[in-house]
């Protein structure tokens, strides 16, 4: 009888190790992953309170957002089943010109996604 009980268990573990590893697969596909982007660029244009430089910084934050959209999009394309943006931050800071440099703003930005994997 003994003998017996060990088969059948020998039997059942052999059997059930491919659907255990399907399982342990699957869930690692089902579990949400978090995607963190980073980035500085630098916009030329005039600082100050003047219409022109709120347009500029403006046209910095809108890349910004832009910028993040399309990661989104690109996420899906490569990574991704699903896509989730959760945060972006933007911080634009002005620079004066100077010795051989141009007026206008350093854009430090971060952004955060949750995807599913494809």
């Amino acid at each position: 009888m003994p003998l017996r009980y060990t088969l059948v268990a020998a039997t059942l573990l052999l059997l059930s190790g491919p659907a255990l590893a399907q399982t342990a697969g699957q869930a690692r596909q089902d579990t949400p992953i978090q995607v963190q982007v980073s980035f500085n660029f630098f916009v030329p244009g005039p600082n100050g309170d003047s219409e022109e430089a709120h347009q500029s910084r403006d046209r910095a934050r809108r890349s910004v957002y832009e910028m993040a959209a399309r990661e989104c999009d690109l996420l899906l394309k490569v990574l991704a089943k699903e896509c989730r943006m959760t945060s972006v931050t933007s911080n634009v800071g002005g620079r004066q010109s100077g010795a051989q440099q141009l007026d206008g703003y350093n854009v430090n930005a971060s952004m955060n996604f949750q995807i599913m994997p494809k």
